[in-house]
Protein backbone atom coordinates (compact mmCIF):
# COMPACT_ATOMS: atom_id res chain seq x y z
CA UNK A 1 0.00 0.00 0.00
CA UNK A 2 3.10 2.26 0.66
CA UNK A 3 4.30 1.80 -2.38
CA UNK A 4 0.97 2.77 -4.22
CA UNK A 5 0.75 5.97 -2.37
CA UNK A 6 4.56 6.67 -3.14
CA UNK A 7 4.04 5.95 -7.35
CA UNK A 8 0.68 8.17 -7.41
CA UNK A 9 2.60 10.78 -6.02
CA UNK A 10 5.41 10.72 -8.37
CA UNK A 11 2.82 11.00 -10.65
CA UNK A 12 1.21 13.79 -9.36
CA UNK A 13 4.72 15.40 -8.53
CA UNK A 14 5.81 14.47 -12.58
CA UNK A 15 2.20 16.01 -13.80
CA UNK A 16 3.46 19.55 -12.19
CA UNK A 17 6.42 19.74 -13.34
CA UNK A 18 5.27 18.99 -16.81
CA UNK A 19 2.35 21.40 -16.64
CA UNK A 20 4.58 24.34 -15.16
CA UNK A 21 7.02 23.36 -18.43
CA UNK A 22 3.80 23.51 -20.65
CA UNK A 23 2.92 27.09 -19.12
CA UNK A 24 6.47 28.23 -19.91
CA UNK A 25 6.57 26.80 -23.55
CA UNK A 26 3.11 27.98 -24.22
CA UNK A 27 4.32 31.51 -23.57
CA UNK A 28 7.28 31.57 -25.00
CA UNK A 29 5.54 30.46 -28.11
CA UNK A 30 2.93 32.79 -28.33
CA UNK A 31 5.69 35.39 -27.88
CA UNK A 32 7.36 34.08 -30.49
CA UNK A 33 4.46 33.40 -32.97
CA UNK A 34 2.46 36.50 -32.48
CA UNK A 35 5.72 39.29 -32.78
CA UNK A 36 8.37 37.54 -34.19
CA UNK A 37 7.58 34.62 -37.14
CA UNK A 38 6.14 35.68 -39.85
CA UNK A 39 3.56 32.80 -40.06
CA UNK A 40 0.04 32.69 -41.44
CA UNK A 41 -2.79 33.47 -37.96
CA UNK A 42 -4.18 30.40 -38.04
CA UNK A 43 -0.61 28.51 -37.80
CA UNK A 44 0.04 31.03 -34.81
CA UNK A 45 -3.11 30.00 -32.79
CA UNK A 46 -2.34 25.93 -33.59
CA UNK A 47 1.55 26.43 -32.80
CA UNK A 48 -0.21 27.86 -29.34
CA UNK A 49 -2.83 25.48 -28.97
CA UNK A 50 -0.56 22.36 -29.72
CA UNK A 51 1.91 23.19 -27.38
CA UNK A 52 -0.91 23.73 -24.62
CA UNK A 53 -1.97 20.10 -25.18
CA UNK A 54 1.76 18.54 -25.69
CA UNK A 55 3.41 20.48 -23.36
CA UNK A 56 7.74 21.24 -23.66
CA UNK A 57 7.40 18.64 -26.83
CA UNK A 58 5.51 20.96 -28.65
CA UNK A 59 6.93 23.88 -27.86
CA UNK A 60 10.63 22.38 -28.67
CA UNK A 61 9.02 21.16 -32.03
CA UNK A 62 8.03 24.84 -33.00
CA UNK A 63 11.47 25.88 -32.47
CA UNK A 64 13.15 23.42 -34.83
CA UNK A 65 10.74 23.71 -37.50
CA UNK A 66 8.71 26.48 -37.51
CA UNK A 67 10.76 29.77 -35.58
CA UNK A 68 12.21 32.07 -37.92
CA UNK A 69 15.97 31.64 -37.47
CA UNK A 70 16.83 34.82 -39.19
CA UNK A 71 14.97 37.75 -40.48
CA UNK A 72 13.86 37.24 -43.68
CA UNK A 73 14.53 33.33 -43.79
CA UNK A 74 11.23 31.77 -42.81
CA UNK A 75 10.38 31.18 -46.43
CA UNK A 76 13.47 29.25 -46.91
CA UNK A 77 13.34 28.00 -43.56
CA UNK A 78 9.94 25.84 -43.89
CA UNK A 79 10.56 24.59 -47.29
CA UNK A 80 11.53 20.98 -46.59
CA UNK A 81 8.38 19.06 -47.09
CA UNK A 82 9.06 17.19 -43.55
CA UNK A 83 8.49 20.77 -42.29
CA UNK A 84 5.32 21.39 -44.59
CA UNK A 85 3.94 17.91 -43.16
CA UNK A 86 4.38 18.87 -39.72
CA UNK A 87 2.40 22.28 -40.42
CA UNK A 88 0.01 20.15 -41.85
CA UNK A 89 -0.48 17.95 -38.24
CA UNK A 90 0.10 20.98 -36.09
CA UNK A 91 -3.14 22.83 -37.73
CA UNK A 92 -4.92 19.50 -37.74
CA UNK A 93 -4.06 18.49 -34.41
CA UNK A 94 -5.01 21.98 -33.06
CA UNK A 95 -8.42 21.75 -34.10
CA UNK A 96 -9.00 18.08 -33.57
CA UNK A 97 -7.70 18.00 -30.35
CA UNK A 98 -9.61 20.79 -29.13
CA UNK A 99 -12.69 19.72 -30.28
CA UNK A 100 -11.68 16.20 -28.60
CA UNK A 101 -10.56 17.50 -25.22
CA UNK A 102 -14.10 19.95 -25.17
CA UNK A 103 -15.96 16.87 -25.82
CA UNK A 104 -13.91 14.53 -23.33
CA UNK A 105 -14.73 17.33 -20.25
CA UNK A 106 -18.84 17.47 -21.42
CA UNK A 107 -18.96 13.72 -21.87
CA UNK A 108 -17.46 13.25 -18.34
CA UNK A 109 -20.00 16.05 -16.84
CA UNK A 110 -22.41 14.12 -18.16
CA UNK A 111 -21.25 10.42 -16.50
CA UNK A 112 -21.42 9.06 -19.83
CA UNK A 113 -19.31 5.39 -20.48
CA UNK A 114 -16.28 5.50 -22.02
CA UNK A 115 -17.37 3.88 -25.04
CA UNK A 116 -19.95 6.98 -26.25
CA UNK A 117 -17.36 9.25 -24.57
CA UNK A 118 -15.33 8.13 -27.51
CA UNK A 119 -17.92 8.28 -30.58
CA UNK A 120 -18.79 12.09 -29.31
CA UNK A 121 -15.03 13.18 -28.62
CA UNK A 122 -14.38 11.89 -32.52
CA UNK A 123 -17.86 13.35 -33.83
CA UNK A 124 -17.09 16.88 -31.96
CA UNK A 125 -13.36 16.46 -32.95
CA UNK A 126 -13.80 16.19 -36.26
CA UNK A 127 -16.61 18.71 -36.78
CA UNK A 128 -14.37 21.28 -34.81
CA UNK A 129 -11.45 20.65 -37.32
CA UNK A 130 -13.95 20.80 -40.66
CA UNK A 131 -16.05 23.59 -39.63
CA UNK A 132 -13.42 25.87 -37.74
CA UNK A 133 -9.96 24.83 -38.19
CA UNK A 134 -10.14 24.25 -41.87
CA UNK A 135 -13.07 25.55 -43.50
CA UNK A 136 -13.46 28.99 -41.67
CA UNK A 137 -10.18 29.87 -41.16
CA UNK A 138 -9.02 28.44 -43.82
CA UNK A 139 -11.77 29.61 -46.45
CA UNK A 140 -9.24 32.22 -48.75
CA UNK A 141 -7.05 29.47 -49.61
CA UNK A 142 -9.74 27.15 -49.84
CA UNK A 143 -11.94 29.20 -52.91
CA UNK A 144 -13.55 32.08 -50.93
CA UNK A 145 -16.82 30.61 -49.52
CA UNK A 146 -17.41 28.75 -46.98
CA UNK A 147 -19.42 25.90 -48.31
CA UNK A 148 -16.57 25.13 -51.04
CA UNK A 149 -14.38 25.43 -48.14
CA UNK A 150 -15.98 22.47 -46.49
CA UNK A 151 -16.24 20.19 -49.55
CA UNK A 152 -12.72 20.93 -50.29
CA UNK A 153 -11.45 20.27 -46.80
CA UNK A 154 -13.64 17.32 -45.81
CA UNK A 155 -11.38 14.46 -47.65
CA UNK A 156 -8.66 15.72 -46.04
CA UNK A 157 -9.59 16.63 -42.88
CA UNK A 158 -11.17 13.00 -42.51
CA UNK A 159 -8.63 11.13 -43.43
CA UNK A 160 -6.13 13.26 -40.67
CA UNK A 161 -9.01 13.11 -38.38
CA UNK A 162 -8.77 9.32 -38.69
CA UNK A 163 -5.56 8.84 -38.08
CA UNK A 164 -5.14 11.34 -34.43
CA UNK A 165 -8.17 9.14 -33.06
CA UNK A 166 -6.05 6.19 -34.24
CA UNK A 167 -3.53 7.35 -31.81
CA UNK A 168 -5.36 9.22 -29.08
CA UNK A 169 -8.11 6.76 -28.45
CA UNK A 170 -5.98 3.71 -27.23
CA UNK A 171 -4.19 6.06 -24.77
CA UNK A 172 -7.38 7.65 -23.44
CA UNK A 173 -9.53 4.22 -22.76
CA UNK A 174 -6.49 2.37 -21.51
CA UNK A 175 -5.05 5.31 -18.96
CA UNK A 176 -8.66 6.59 -17.58
CA UNK A 177 -9.84 2.81 -17.06
CA UNK A 178 -7.32 2.43 -14.44
CA UNK A 179 -7.76 5.59 -13.24
CA UNK A 180 -11.02 7.25 -12.04
CA UNK A 181 -9.62 10.36 -11.02
CA UNK A 182 -7.85 10.72 -14.73
CA UNK A 183 -11.49 10.72 -16.14
CA UNK A 184 -12.89 14.15 -14.37
CA UNK A 185 -11.95 17.21 -16.21
CA UNK A 186 -11.29 18.88 -12.61
CA UNK A 187 -7.98 16.64 -12.28
CA UNK A 188 -5.05 17.04 -13.30
CA UNK A 189 -4.37 13.60 -14.52
CA UNK A 190 -7.29 14.13 -16.98
CA UNK A 191 -5.21 16.25 -18.54
CA UNK A 192 -2.03 14.60 -18.31
CA UNK A 193 -3.84 12.02 -20.35
CA UNK A 194 -4.87 13.98 -22.98
CA UNK A 195 -1.99 15.64 -23.48
CA UNK A 196 -0.04 12.08 -23.65
CA UNK A 197 -2.91 11.22 -25.92
CA UNK A 198 -1.99 14.32 -27.97
CA UNK A 199 1.52 13.38 -28.48
CA UNK A 200 0.27 10.17 -29.76
CA UNK A 201 -2.53 11.31 -32.32
CA UNK A 202 0.44 13.92 -33.46
CA UNK A 203 3.05 10.78 -34.44
CA UNK A 204 0.42 8.95 -35.84
CA UNK A 205 -1.20 11.76 -38.20
CA UNK A 206 2.32 12.96 -39.24
CA UNK A 207 2.74 9.88 -41.87
CA UNK A 208 -0.60 10.57 -43.41
CA UNK A 209 -0.13 14.48 -43.11
CA UNK A 210 3.20 14.24 -44.84
CA UNK A 211 1.27 12.61 -47.78
CA UNK A 212 -1.59 14.70 -47.90
CA UNK A 213 0.88 17.53 -48.49
CA UNK A 214 2.93 15.68 -50.63
CA UNK A 215 -0.17 15.55 -53.15
CA UNK A 216 -1.33 19.14 -52.51
CA UNK A 217 -4.75 17.72 -50.80
CA UNK A 218 -3.53 19.98 -47.78
CA UNK A 219 -1.16 22.76 -46.96
CA UNK A 220 2.18 23.27 -45.47
CA UNK A 221 3.46 25.68 -43.40
CA UNK A 222 2.81 29.05 -45.22
CA UNK A 223 4.13 32.63 -44.20
CA UNK A 224 2.23 36.34 -43.95
CA UNK A 225 5.41 37.72 -46.34
CA UNK A 226 4.22 35.61 -49.43
CA UNK A 227 0.88 34.19 -48.44
CA UNK A 228 -0.82 37.06 -46.75
CA UNK A 229 -2.73 37.02 -43.71
CA UNK A 230 -5.71 35.56 -44.79
CA UNK A 231 -3.80 33.40 -47.55
CA UNK A 232 -3.12 33.64 -51.30
CA UNK A 233 -5.65 35.49 -53.96
CA UNK A 234 -8.67 33.10 -54.88
CA UNK A 235 -7.60 34.74 -58.41
CA UNK A 236 -4.86 31.93 -57.54
CA UNK A 237 -7.39 29.28 -56.33
CA UNK A 238 -10.02 29.38 -58.89
CA UNK A 239 -8.39 30.37 -62.26
CA UNK A 240 -5.52 27.49 -61.81
CA UNK A 241 -7.69 25.05 -64.23
CA UNK A 242 -8.33 27.50 -66.86
CA UNK A 243 -4.65 28.36 -66.87
CA UNK A 244 -3.06 24.91 -67.17
CA UNK A 245 -5.60 23.92 -70.38
CA UNK A 246 -5.17 27.51 -71.86
CA UNK A 247 -0.88 27.96 -71.10
CA UNK A 248 0.00 24.49 -71.92
CA UNK A 249 2.03 23.91 -68.97
CA UNK A 250 5.45 22.27 -69.16
CA UNK A 251 8.03 20.75 -66.48
CA UNK A 252 9.14 24.59 -66.32
CA UNK A 253 6.00 25.86 -64.72
CA UNK A 254 2.47 26.82 -65.11
CA UNK A 255 0.93 30.46 -66.37
CA UNK A 256 0.28 32.79 -63.92
CA UNK A 257 -3.20 34.47 -63.66
CA UNK A 258 -1.96 38.34 -63.73
CA UNK A 259 0.13 37.77 -67.28
CA UNK A 260 -0.13 34.11 -68.96
CA UNK A 261 3.47 34.09 -68.12
CA UNK A 262 5.08 31.20 -67.21
CA UNK A 263 6.26 30.77 -63.50
CA UNK A 264 9.21 28.35 -62.71
CA UNK A 265 7.70 26.37 -59.97
CA UNK A 266 10.99 25.11 -59.47
CA UNK A 267 13.60 26.08 -56.66
CA UNK A 268 17.35 26.41 -56.52
CA UNK A 269 19.10 23.01 -57.49
CA UNK A 270 15.59 22.03 -59.30
CA UNK A 271 13.60 21.49 -56.08
CA UNK A 272 9.94 20.95 -56.13
CA UNK A 273 8.51 24.48 -55.29
CA UNK A 274 4.96 22.69 -54.07
CA UNK A 275 6.10 22.89 -50.48
CA UNK A 276 8.36 26.75 -51.17
CA UNK A 277 6.78 30.06 -50.08
CA UNK A 278 9.33 31.91 -52.05
CA UNK A 279 8.35 34.48 -54.80
CA UNK A 280 8.21 32.21 -58.45
CA UNK A 281 10.61 33.33 -61.43
CA UNK A 282 8.82 34.96 -64.40
CA UNK A 283 9.89 34.01 -67.82
CA UNK A 284 8.60 36.35 -70.67
CA UNK A 285 5.28 35.01 -71.87
CA UNK A 286 5.53 33.69 -75.86
CA UNK A 287 3.36 35.83 -78.41
CA UNK A 288 1.35 32.78 -79.64
CA UNK A 289 0.05 32.17 -75.88
CA UNK A 290 -3.30 34.36 -75.51
CA UNK A 291 -3.33 35.31 -71.71
CA UNK A 292 -6.81 33.31 -70.27
CA UNK A 293 -9.74 35.83 -69.16
CA UNK A 294 -9.21 37.32 -65.53
CA UNK A 295 -11.31 35.26 -62.88
CA UNK A 296 -13.58 36.75 -61.01
CA UNK A 297 -12.25 38.42 -57.81
CA UNK A 298 -13.54 37.75 -54.28
CA UNK A 299 -10.18 37.53 -51.93
CA UNK A 300 -10.51 38.46 -48.37
CA UNK A 301 -6.83 39.40 -48.59
CA UNK A 302 -4.01 41.15 -50.26
CA UNK A 303 -3.85 40.11 -54.16
CA UNK A 304 -0.20 38.52 -54.43
CA UNK A 305 -0.03 37.48 -58.23
CA UNK A 306 3.28 36.36 -57.24
CA UNK A 307 2.63 33.50 -55.71
CA UNK A 308 3.21 30.31 -57.03
CA UNK A 309 0.06 28.29 -58.68
CA UNK A 310 1.37 24.74 -56.69
CA UNK A 311 0.19 26.52 -53.34
CA UNK A 312 -3.49 26.11 -54.36
CA UNK A 313 -5.21 23.49 -52.31
CA UNK A 314 -7.09 20.69 -53.44
CA UNK A 315 -4.94 18.01 -54.67
CA UNK A 316 -4.64 18.45 -58.64
CA UNK A 317 -0.97 18.48 -58.01
CA UNK A 318 1.62 20.11 -59.87
CA UNK A 319 4.05 19.35 -62.70
CA UNK A 320 6.92 18.13 -60.65
CA UNK A 321 4.80 16.31 -58.12
CA UNK A 322 1.57 14.58 -60.04
CA UNK A 323 -1.69 14.89 -57.88
CA UNK A 324 -2.56 11.70 -56.07
CA UNK A 325 -4.31 9.13 -58.04
CA UNK A 326 -8.18 7.45 -57.13
CA UNK A 327 -6.93 4.30 -56.21
CA UNK A 328 -3.71 5.79 -53.98
CA UNK A 329 -6.87 8.24 -52.24
CA UNK A 330 -8.51 4.91 -51.93
CA UNK A 331 -5.66 3.20 -50.64
CA UNK A 332 -4.34 5.86 -47.30
CA UNK A 333 -8.32 6.05 -46.78
CA UNK A 334 -8.70 2.11 -46.40
CA UNK A 335 -5.46 2.46 -44.27
CA UNK A 336 -6.45 5.11 -42.08
CA UNK A 337 -10.07 3.62 -41.45
CA UNK A 338 -7.55 0.32 -40.44
CA UNK A 339 -5.87 2.50 -38.01
CA UNK A 340 -8.80 3.54 -36.59
CA UNK A 341 -10.09 0.41 -36.07
CA UNK A 342 -6.95 -1.15 -34.35
CA UNK A 343 -6.94 1.86 -32.17
CA UNK A 344 -10.58 1.27 -30.87
CA UNK A 345 -10.00 -2.33 -30.83
CA UNK A 346 -6.67 -1.99 -28.59
CA UNK A 347 -9.03 0.46 -26.15
CA UNK A 348 -11.79 -2.42 -26.19
CA UNK A 349 -8.89 -4.92 -25.15
CA UNK A 350 -6.85 -2.86 -22.99
CA UNK A 351 -9.65 -0.65 -21.43
CA UNK A 352 -13.00 -0.58 -20.26
CA UNK A 353 -15.55 0.99 -22.28
CA UNK A 354 -18.38 0.75 -19.91
CA UNK A 355 -17.04 2.54 -17.39
CA UNK A 356 -19.26 5.97 -16.30
CA UNK A 357 -17.12 9.30 -14.12
CA UNK A 358 -17.57 8.22 -10.54
CA UNK A 359 -19.34 4.82 -11.30
CA UNK A 360 -16.63 2.31 -11.88
CA UNK A 361 -17.34 -1.17 -13.68
CA UNK A 362 -15.96 -4.48 -12.36
CA UNK A 363 -12.88 -5.09 -13.99
CA UNK A 364 -12.24 -7.83 -16.57
CA UNK A 365 -9.30 -10.48 -15.35
CA UNK A 366 -5.99 -8.95 -15.82
CA UNK A 367 -7.18 -5.78 -15.82
CA UNK A 368 -6.46 -2.97 -12.92
CA UNK A 369 -9.12 -1.35 -10.45
CA UNK A 370 -10.14 1.74 -11.52
CA UNK A 371 -8.66 4.21 -9.35
CA UNK A 372 -6.11 1.84 -7.52
CA UNK A 373 -3.80 1.16 -10.60
CA UNK A 374 -4.05 -2.27 -9.10
CA UNK A 375 -5.21 -5.68 -10.47
CA UNK A 376 -8.44 -6.97 -9.00
CA UNK A 377 -8.03 -10.24 -6.98
CA UNK A 378 -10.95 -12.78 -7.47
CA UNK A 379 -13.61 -12.57 -5.27
CA UNK A 380 -12.64 -9.32 -4.00
CA UNK A 381 -15.56 -6.16 -5.33
CA UNK A 382 -13.52 -3.48 -7.43
CA UNK A 383 -12.15 -0.69 -5.12
CA UNK A 384 -13.69 3.01 -5.36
Amino acid sequence: MRRMTDSRQLIDVALVAWFALTGLGAAYVAYDAFVRTPEMRVMKWGWLLVTLYTGPVGAAVYVLACQEPAPGAHEQFVRPLWKQALGSTIHCLAGDASGIVFAAAVTAALGLPMGLDLVVEYVLGFAFGLFVFQALFMRGMLGGSYARAVRRAFLPEWLSMNAVMAGMTPVMAVLMSRDMRAMEATSLRFWGVMSLASLVGAAVAYPVNAWLVAVGMKHGMGTERVLGAGGHPIAVERGREARLAAAGTTARGAATPETGAVADTRGPRGEMGAMSHEMPRIAPATPATPAPAQPERHSDGPEDPGVPPAMVHGGMGTPERPAATTAQVAAVTILTVLALGAGTLVAALGGDLTMRPGMPAAPASGHAAPGTGMPAMPGMPPTR
